[in-house]
């Protein structure tokens, strides 16, 4: 699926008006979705996109019930992005976790309902809801701004071959710069379990040093 999505950021421009289900397929963006919701019928747009998009979050949602508090840490260090997210939901989940999950069923809110101990009945129900909830709204947006997204298309066609290069030299440059900076999508699946294990060491240290504090006195 890393893959994938790789392949669908670099050609999207030849993909979204000729083979926008496999656009799709490869890359579920938003953005794709509401410039592909146009070329395609209802049940492909809503099988299509629906499928994409739950396809990962059921391997976050394990990653979290499996490696728990551990699972956490390793997507902050991986997606540092993600980490102001992390901190919230923390604050947020036992309140609202249902509706964080169909709000936001992105891979850390899936990663953390996992590890939260969400079970996996109220996970896929509040999933499921979320999932089609937002394609109802992309579809609806898609069809209500085609005035502006159609032209779009347009120009997109008419420019295919330089936009596609572009396209392919952005996702190289953002793969290297991930690298760079000590991510690799690929690569961290792959060691995922070398890395659970660093990020589980790191929470015992940390948990040993809290222990090794002196109490604090009372007034």
């Amino acid at each position: 699926m890393v893959i994938a999505n790789y392949i669908g950021g670099a050609f999207f421009p030849t993909l979204v008006n000729d083979h926008p289900l496999t656009l799709i397929l490869l890359n579920a963006s938003n953005r794709h979705l509401a410039l592909a919701s146009a070329n395609l019928d209802p049940l492909a747009f809503y099988l299509g996109g629906f499928a994409r998009l739950i396809a990962p979050d059921l391997f976050f949602f394990l990653l979290g019930r499996w490696y728990g508090d551990a699972a956490i840490v390793w997507m902050e260090r991986k997606a540092p992005t993600y980490g102001e997210l992390l901190r919230q939901l923390e604050r947020w989940f036992d309140r609202a976790r249902y509706l964080i999950v169909a709000v936001m069923p992105n891979n850390p809110v899936c990663l953390f309902a996992g590890a939260a101990g969400m079970s996996a009945a109220s996970f896929w129900a509040a999933n499921v809801a979320g999932t089609i909830g937002r394609l109802v709204l992309i579809r609806t947006f898609s069809a209500a701004f085609e005035d502006l997204l159609g032209p779009v298309r347009g120009f997109i066609g008419d420019y295919r071959w330089p936009l596609t290069a572009v396209s392919v030299l952005l996702v190289i440059v953002s793969i290297l710069s991930d690298q760079r900076g000590g991510r690799d999508g690929i690569g961290d699946l792959v060691n995922i379990d070398e890395g659970m294990a660093e990020a589980d060491a790191e929470l015992r240290a940390e948990a040993t040093i809290e222990s090794d504090q002196p109490p604090t006195p009372m007034p």
